[in-house]
């Protein structure tokens, strides 16, 4: 019998999927814990299924040591429905398998991306087992529901919060991935002791790099490079970048926006770019192994972050935000809130509202003329910040700590 701790994660989002929480379960197999994930079948931001994966395919796996479940869902497609099924499926798949599983965890971490549906299984696995549930909450239901997802029928946003309520409640400790989350959760009744901010770290990869030649995909041919990496999705309100971009492009100013990713909403967004006719002040880059990010952040002057304009986004600090700062390199936020508040405290880079794309424009040409070893400094100061904030290392000794302090669900 084994004597290492072992912790079972919930995530309906698993690799090959891109999220941080394969890196965090990889860290705590080299830290000695016994790591088992509970995940669907590789499907996002596609909406389909990656190849080689199906129901009756690589329904268990080993990924750097961490011993993979994944549970048959309906892959979340390109509609609201589908995305809702595939939502209900896990859940419904997630609930047979916690009654009827053999497996036994010594604590269960419930890594909490939308949706928060997905903390119901392990509710119920730590409830049958009587042992400590940790909940980490990157995005915020049901305020995610309403001001992202633009649900505001009042019956729905009632029921959904109900259930929040229940995963609080039957949580033992709940993680938040930004200092804001914690007023919100607070005002649902749950105790300050059971709240910690335990904000995002950024894997080793993302660190500066010397790159004295050019990407191929990236040419250096005088414009301003532009880096924005990730989900291109409705929330993250990309469309201020083709009209910044045509506000640049009337003035005189040679930039290009490099758009690295896939997501729901490029297609749109390229039809965007070319009805403005700025295709020439645009590239778009297939998705990328986040491993190579640094290097395309190293061939261009300035990294970008946008979010759209609602409520929620006011409290989120997005997970690249590590990210960027991690890699050295300026950065341009266009996104309300507190990750403006981070910006201005690390001196890394530049601010303006979401969706304010004469900000953005009047940013971006004061970039384009601002001297080379000035941009270099609001690097060194992003990495800087990254050290002291959002370094890994560090913030795994904190949850090393919060394991072994950890209390039970029945509180």
């Amino acid at each position: 019998m084994s004597n290492k701790t072992h912790i079972l994660v919930i995530s309906q989002y698993f690799y090959p999927e891109q999220f941080r929480i394969n890196d965090i379960c990889s860290e705590w197999v080299r830290r000695g814990y016994e790591v088992t994930v509970v995940t669907g079948m590789p499907n996002y931001p596609q909406g389909k299924f990656y190849e080689g994966y199906g129901y009756f395919k690589k329904r268990r796996e080993n990924y750097n040591g961490v011993e993979i479940i994944r549970l048959p869902i309906i892959p979340r497609g390109h509609s609201s429905v589908m995305m809702a099924l595939n939502y209900l499926s896990f859940i419904v798949s997630g609930f047979f398998w916690a009654k009827l599983t053999s497996l036994k965890a010594d604590k269960v971490f419930t890594y909490e991306v939308s949706p928060m549906t997905q903390a119901l299984v392990g509710i119920w696995y730590a409830k049958r087992r009587d042992i400590p549930s940790v909940l980490y909450v990157t995005d915020l239901w049901p305020e995610n529901v309403q001001y992202a997802g633009g649900i505001n029928n009042t019956k729905i946003l009632n029921l959904i919060g109900s259930m929040v309520d229940y995963i609080y409640r039957k949580t033992g400790l709940i993680l938040t991935s930004s200092k804001s989350f914690i007023s919100a959760i607070k005002a649902r009744g749950v105790p300050n002791h059971k709240i910690k901010f335990w904000p995002q770290y950024a894997e080793d990869f993302y660190m500066p790099i010397e790159q004295s030649v050019s990407l191929s995909d990236i040419p250096k041919d005088g414009r301003l490079n532009l880096l924005f990496a990730g989900n291109i999705g409705k929330s993250q309100g990309l469309e201020v970048l083709p009209k910044a971009a045509k506000r640049l492009k009337d003035r005189g100013i040679l930039v290009r926006f490099n758009i690295v990713g896939d997501g729901r909403f490029k297609e749109t967004l390229m039809r965007l770019v070319d009805s403005m006719d700025v295709s020439d002040c645009f590239n778009f880059i297939d998705r990328q192994p986040a491993a190579k990010i640094p290097e395309y952040m190293s061939v261009c002057d300035v990294t970008l972050i946008t979010l759209a304009k609602n409520e929620i986004f006011r409290m989120t600090l997005p997970a690249k935000l590590p990210s960027c700062l991690a890699c050295g390199v300026p950065v341009i936020v266009c996104a309300d809130g507190e990750i403006q508040q981070v910006i201005q405290e690390s001196d890394a880079g530049f601010c303006c509202d979401a969706g304010d794309y004469e900000a953005l424009a009047g940013i971006i040409e004061q970039v384009s003329k601002t001297p080379d070893e000035t941009l270099k400094e609001l690097g060194r100061n992003a990495r800087r910040y990254f050290e002291s904030h959002f370094e890994k290392q560090k913030l795994l000794n904190q949850i090393d700590v919060i394991f072994a302090k950890a209390g039970h669900t029945n509180v």
